[in-house]
């Protein structure tokens, strides 16, 4: 009979527990009803791409209904700058994310960037949650149905 040691079990079941909480992650809305899942990209800090993406998802919301699509926008990069709490757009995030449960993930690795370059963390929209990475929320996203949208 064979003998295993005893950390090697311990990292066999780290592994089986870390596979396990992945495979069970929760869904990302709380929109039971959602006949569409979308999410938009913006990696774009042109004030015209911001514009167009709270756009993409007001006209979303007006065609299906706030309990009939589930919008998510994940920034990153230099779009990421829709997301700092002195952004001009500050109001139609609160009214989006308030009353039609948009939400707005923040790529955590360009907070980190921005973090380094102005040497302070920069405040982030209160309406915002921030995500591992944007790209990879993009991802997960996608994996569990979501159409990808990129004005």
């Amino acid at each position: 009979m064979y003998r295993i040691h005893q950390p090697l079990i311990w990292l066999m079941a780290l592994l089986c527990l870390t596979l396990t909480c992945r495979a069970t992650a929760a869904p990302a809305t709380d929109k039971p009803f959602a006949e569409k899942k979308v999410v938009v990209q913006l990696s774009d800090q042109d004030a015209y791409k911001q514009t167009l993406v709270l756009n993409v998802a007001s006209n979303l919301i007006k065609y299906y209904g706030p309990d009939r699509v589930d919008v998510e926008i994940v920034a990153f990069g230099p779009g990421l700058r829709l997301l700092m709490a002195d952004n001009s757009n500050s109001g139609r995030i609160a009214n989006l994310s308030e009353n039609s449960g948009v939400r707005f993930s923040a790529c955590s690795n360009t907070l980190k960037k921005y973090t380094r370059k102005l040497g302070r963390k920069p405040e982030l929209n209160s309406h915002s949650q921030p995500v591992d990475a944007g790209v990879v929320r993009i991802i997960e996203l996608v994996e569990q149905g979501y159409i990808l949208i990129k004005p």
